[in-house]
């Protein structure tokens, strides 16, 4: 008995956390807000769903963009056993001495226009280490891998949004996709990242998988149906949910139309923008894919929009899965990783404003 109230008696001593702290300060600030405003609780929390409803509307019940998602994401998986990463590879590792650079850094950026962009870190990280691509190079990979985008749904969605709206897509893949794979790494060779060597590959590297035809087909529809419903619904579910309660408290609409100033001013559709930014650029071109076919939308903000989506956006990516993946495979550290992926972000962010505002009219 002795021992047992000596126990209560050490836990009742124990020193009080900072995290209780903060809850202690949550329940008497939900005590109070229930008592003098439940109506605002219960209108904020309504605000947040209805808010986050919007994603299962468009993704779910709202037409084809769900379903496309899984589509484009299997049409990816097919092509990239058939060879078609492989094939890219040939073409552009070979450029890479004529730049000047090591001929391993273009093969993350490669390797992301049909994969995704964690797995190209993890592939493509070791091999700039194995090929001995400087500190320097190793940063040129990632600001380039960071031009494509991260899912091939991103690149099939918006196709869907450009043919709506009248624009040619071939000069537009060829100016948006494949010119930054050469363009990024020269531009950065002369300026920021001197540090380079050309250096060609003894051997180049297979990223055709060997799975049979039918687990190929099947496996990438599981991947696009996983991608849709355990990455871009819950992520499209938070941002909504936030925004809608923001917007009940009056917030969120000055932050909005700031935003839409801003990229409205540099011909980039505003509330595709922001989702490509914030949340996902593959939710963003499947609304945008939706949007086209409901409203009219300037050619110019359909190009600016598809331009930035293309890209390692969005800022979850940039500051927390890049710098992890890429710190843990290759000689950067977290910090370095980041820098180089902010980089490629930000030229990226001005590729898309210059594009939309002056080179729209020799795509319509």
């Amino acid at each position: 008995m002795a021992k047992a109230e000596s126990e209560v008696r050490k836990a009742s001593e124990r020193k009080i956390a900072t995290i209780e702290i903060v809850g202690l300060i949550l329940v008497g600030l939900s005590l109070i807000g229930l008592f003098f405003g439940a109506n605002t609780v219960a209108g904020i929390f309504d605000a947040m769903v209805n808010r986050a409803f919007i994603i299962f509307k468009v993704f779910i019940f709202g037409g084809k963009v769900g379903i496309a998602i899984i589509v484009s994401v299997m049409t990816g998986r097919i092509l990239e056993r058939l060879g078609f990463t492989d094939a890219l590879i040939r073409i552009f590792v070979p450029i890479m001495r004529y730049v000047g650079v090591n001929s391993a850094v273009v093969i993350p950026g490669v390797y992301n226009i049909l994969g995704d962009i964690n797995a190209a870190g993890r592939i493509a990280g070791p091999i700039l280490v194995k090929a001995n691509a400087t500190k320097d190079e190793q940063k040129i990979a990632i600001a380039t891998m960071v031009q494509s985008q991260q899912s091939f749904s991103t690149f099939m969605l918006g196709m869907l949004a450009m043919t709506a709206v009248g624009i040619k897509v071939f000069p537009v893949i060829i100016l948006v996709l494949f010119a930054p794979l050469v363009l990024v790494p020269l531009l950065l060779r002369l300026t920021i990242y001197r540090n380079t060597k050309a250096v060609s590959l003894d051997h180049l590297p297979r990223f055709t998988p060997n799975t049979p035809a039918l687990p190929t087909i099947f496996g990438a529809a599981r991947e696009g149906a996983e991608l849709l419903f355990l990455l871009i619904i819950p992520a499209g579910a938070v941002i909504y949910a936030i925004i809608g309660g923001l917007d009940f408290l009056g917030i969120w609409q000055p932050i909005n139309d700031t935003l839409t100033k801003l990229l409205t001013a540099i011909s980039i559709h505003p509330e595709t923008g922001i989702l490509s930014v914030m949340v996902s650029p593959t939710l963003a071109m499947g609304t945008l894919a939706q949007t086209v076919k409901e409203t009219a939308v300037a050619p110019a903000l359909v190009l600016g929009s598809f331009v930035l989506a293309s890209s390692g956006f969005p800022l979850s990516v940039i500051f927390g899965q890049i710098p992890a993946v890429w710190a843990e495979v290759t000689d950067l550290t977290e910090k370095e990783a980041m820098g180089a992926a902010v980089l490629g972000s930000v030229m990226r962010f001005i590729t898309a404003a210059l594009i939309a505002l002056f080179l729209t009219p020799l795509f319509v």
